[in-house]
C-alpha cells in the first residue's frame, strides 16, 4: 500500500471506525446474522468449511461481507486469497464472547489490544489471526490460506494480506 497523506489516513481511520459501529450494532444477536454460507461454500475446501461452520454466524456474515467486497473490486483475485477472507476470523471462534464482551472488545483498538494483557476476551481479540492460522493449520487447510489469515492485521508487505486488511477495515 502506498503511503497516505494525514488528511487520507484520518479519513480512512473515519470509515474504519464507523464501519466497526455499524459491526456492533448488527452483532449484538448472534439469531440477527445471515451469513450467506450457501455462497461461501464453494470457495473453501473441507477443512476449511469445517473451520467456517465452527465460526460464529456474525463473524460469517462479516467474513461474507469481507470477501464479496474484495471480488467486486478484485474480480481476479486467487481462490486463496477469497478463502482467506472468509476465514480471516476463525481464530474468534476459539472462545465463545458474551454480549457484553463482544461490545467492549469490538470498541478497543486494535493495536491497543495487542499491549494489554492478553486474556478472556482480550487476549482473542488481540490474537485471532495467529489463533486462526494454528486453527487452520491443524484442520489441513492450503498453507497460503492460514499465512494470509496469520497476516490479515500486519501484511508486513503482503499485497494479499493487505487487501484482507484493508476490506476487513471498511467492512
Amino acid at each position: 500500500m502506498t503511503h497516505l497523506s494525514l488528511p487520507a489516513r484520518v479519513l480512512r481511520k473515519v470509515r474504519a471506525y464507523a464501519g466497526k459501529v455499524r459491526r456492533l450494532r448488527r452483532s449484538l444477536r448472534e439469531a440477527d446474522a445471515h451469513p450467506d454460507d450457501a455462497w461461501a461454500r464453494p470457495h473453501l475446501t473441507e477443512a476449511e468449511w469445517r473451520v467456517y461452520e465452527g465460526m460464529d454466524a456474525r463473524d460469517r456474515e462479516h467474513a461474507c461481507r469481507v470477501a464479496r467486497h474484495l471480488l467486486r473490486e478484485h474480480p481476479e483475485a486467487e481462490p486463496e486469497v477469497v478463502a482467506a477472507a472468509l476465514l480471516h476470523d476463525c481464530g474468534k471462534s476459539v472462545r465463545r464472547y458474551s454480549v457484553l464482551e463482544r461490545v467492549l472488545v469490538g470498541l478497543v483498538p486494535n493495536r491497543l489490544s495487542r499491549v494489554l494483557p492478553p486474556v478472556g476476551a482480550l487476549g482473542v481479540r488481540a490474537n485471532h489471526p495467529e489463533l486462526g492460522a494454528r486453527l487452520l493449520a491443524h484442520a489441513g487447510a492450503r498453507p497460503r490460506v492460514a499465512r494470509l489469515v496469520a497476516r490479515h492485521h500486519h501484511p508486513g508487505g503482503d499485497p494479499d494480506a493487505a487487501l484482507l486488511h484493508h476490506y476487513d477495515d471498511l467492512e
